[in-house]
């Protein structure tokens, strides 16, 4: 990513551009009821590295406020009732728009997060069917309680043996979720958990890269200039975005080759994501192409693996300023999982993880909801 521009330029351009701002509402010559001016993306650019927090101290005293831009002003709000208009009484009147497409639209593609109208519509209709479904549930619940054991052992293992060695759990829950999400998705193993696989490891920090850089996009007003020129920023966004797709598309293509290996009988039990779209292409081959299944699922797997490994690293460190949350919510655990007081091994404890004995856990579905409140898994909705 780029050096930041010296802090005197950086303020410089956010005087000229409130300057331009004062001067074309002279020119207009009469005062609308729009929301006060907090600044400019120059302050979100100085502020990037804490840009969460920043823009919540922006709310906390403004609750609807604008950004100004070179090329139009960013309206934030936090006002309950304006998000409940926004996102709900009102939804089709605000669509993400061309600007905020041709910013995603490397990463996301077509995805449910970048599009309007009839796509929107079609993958929220098949999405909705999908998760609905018993057997993904099922499928999924598996898949979560696989890699959770994973993770567990990893712990384990750095507490055991005599011994004690730090663990970066963000990282671990980053790299177990991308895991789980994936093999929801995709039906493959990745293996970033275990750093069994180079290319599902090289997939990983390709994403990583991509999904910070798309970010940084939104306050760049240069980076359409980079991309068509390929360089800085932009050329580490291509190489990238050419990791990411080399890898989806060979997996698609397996599962494709897989498909027509297989008894269609047999296929069709298959629950991962990919395979139930790859069904239902069989009966409309013209509904969508290789190219339209990568971004549906890739936006599943952004969904899916950010949101929890934030949530989840979140909770962790609440739990830890909270050595009383921290006992009700291991007490609970034990109850519910009939381990009781006795010591279990990982693979006992998740395989008492039913999702009777997670519904019972009431006083655990508090304690994270609280950590959402506190700290949303999705700070910023555009």
């Amino acid at each position: 990513m780029d050096s930041p521009p010296s802090q005197p330029t950086l303020l410089a351009l956010s005087l000229l551009l409130l300057a331009l701002y004062l001067a074309r509402r002279a020119l207009l010559g009469k005062r609308r009821n729009y929301p006060p001016v907090a600044g400019t993306m120059i302050h979100q650019l100085l502020n990037f590295g804490r840009l969460a927090e920043y823009q919540t101290e922006l709310s906390q005293r403004y609750r609807t406020f604008r950004m100004l831009t070179p090329t139009c002003n960013y309206v934030y709000t936090v006002d309950p009732a304006n998000v409940e208009y926004i996102l709900r009484t009102n939804f089709a009147n605000y669509g993400k728009g061309t600007m905020t497409h041709d910013v995603l639209e490397d990463l996301l593609g077509d995805g449910i997060f970048n599009v309007d109208g009839a796509k929107w519509r079609h993958q929220r209709k098949v999405a909705s069917f999908e998760f609905s479904t018993r057997a993904l549930r099922e499928y999924s619940s598996g898949v979560f309680r696989d890699t959770a054991a994973e993770l567990a052992g990893i712990v384990a293992a750095a507490t055991g043996g005599g011994g004690e060695r730090a663990v970066d759990m963000q990282d671990l829950f980053m790299r177990s979720t991308l895991d789980s999400i994936f093999k929801v998705g995709f039906g493959a193993h990745l293996g970033g958990l275990s750093g069994s696989s180079p290319e599902g490891a090289a997939f990983a920090r390709a994403f990583d890269d991509a999904s910070e850089q798309v970010l940084y996009r939104f306050f760049d007003p240069l980076w359409k200039a980079k991309r068509l020129l390929n360089v800085s920023s932009e050329a580490a966004m291509k190489r990238s975005v050419r990791t990411i797709n080399g890898f989806v598309y060979a997996v698609i293509d397996r599962k494709i080759e897989q498909m027509s290996r297989d008894d269609q009988h047999e296929f069709a039990k298959k629950e991962d994501i990919l395979s139930r779209f790859l069904l239902e292409r069989e009966k409309d081959p013209g509904c969508f192409d290789n190219r339209y299944l990568r971004d549906i699922i890739l936006n599943f797997v952004i969904a899916g693996r950010d949101t929890t490994a934030g949530t989840l690293s979140w909770f962790l460190y609440v739990l830890c300023n909270n050595q009383h949350v921290q006992d009700k919510v291991a007490r609970e655990v034990r109850e519910a999982t009939t381990a009781g007081d006795r010591e279990v091994g990982v693979q006992e404890l998740t395989a008492c993880l039913t999702e009777d004995a997670i519904n019972s856990m009431q006083y655990l579905h508090a304690a994270l909801t609280e950590t959402l409140r506190l700290y949303p898994a999705v700070p910023i909705v555009s």
